[in-house]
């Protein structure tokens, strides 16, 4: 299984035959609104798109939704959308968000919502996101995690956009994924708390797993402080960056079964 990080949570995950997008924000660098105000005021993203994405996204054969609605254009911009209805790629997600897209004339493939249900070859179990607590909670589209099982790979865990929750936790220590993408940007707007983990969460998520974790969700936004940098220095301090993945976007994952490596992409 591969993992490539695109920029902020768009990603594409690799398995026999498939090639996953998930989250696709796809616009240039400055085209997408502020999502801070009070302070220095940036557009987004605030990156482009790695020399590499091009590349990578014409292999694309289907496209997985965390969440999309009330305004998450990091997760679905306009640009991903023109991109994969003129594709006509499979667009995977839960019934939430299957009208929604549709209207959007996609290619919308609603997932199982039972535990265990099947996912190409395998089985996908979502796991509920909790997108911010209180009056800013109140505003957010929620969405889901998935928990992805594929014979002959890894067990994955893509958590979507989501505090460090009951239902977190128990996904990371009782369905115990070998590798798990976690959000690390600590997130939050000019009002509110933290609306996905920050750099202490992620720290306390190596605690509970046994598997890799993977950050990400990191220098795309405005609205997002923990770093690259910041986030390995502390799990090195801390004596727990064994199991972190932090890439950079454009980079490429690698892991199988029987070892865990890092391949640059």
């Amino acid at each position: 299984m591969q993992i490539t990080q695109l920029r902020n949570a768009t990603l594409i995950v690799e398995f026999g035959e498939v090639r996953l997008l998930v989250d696709p924000m796809l616009a240039a660098q400055g085209q997408l609104p502020a999502l801070k105000y009070l302070a220095r005021r940036r557009r987004n993203p605030l990156v482009e798109l790695p020399d590499n994405a091009s590349e990578h996204l014409q292999r694309v054969t289907h496209c997985l939704i965390t969440h999309c609605q009330k305004g998450h254009f990091d997760h679905l911009d306009r640009s991903a959308i023109r991109w994969l209805r003129e594709r006509n790629i499979p667009v995977l997600c839960m019934a939430e968000d299957a009208d929604y897209l549709r209207k959007r004339r996609l290619n919308v493939q609603e997932l199982p919502s039972q535990a265990g249900g099947a996912f190409f070859n395998g089985t996908i179990q979502a796991i509920p996101c909790l997108h911010g607590e209180g009056f800013i909670g109140s505003l957010m589209a929620h969405g889901y995690g998935y928990f992805i099982q594929i014979p002959q790979e890894p067990s994955l865990y893509i958590a979507g956009d989501t505090l460090l929750t009951a239902e977190v936790r128990q996904c990371l220590t009782q369905l115990a994924p070998a590798v798990s993408v976690l959000p690390a940007g600590g997130a939050r707007f000019d009002l509110g708390g933290e609306i996905i983990m920050g750099q202490a969460d992620i720290l306390a998520a190596l605690q509970l797993s046994s598997g890799i974790i993977v950050a990400n969700h990191l220098e795309a936004l405005d609205h997002c402080p923990v770093t690259r940098a910041g986030l390995l220095q502390e799990a090195t301090r801390r004596g727990i960056s064994e199991r972190l993945r932090v890439p950079l976007d454009g980079e490429t994952l690698e892991f199988s079964t029987e070892k865990q490596r890092l391949v640059a992409g």
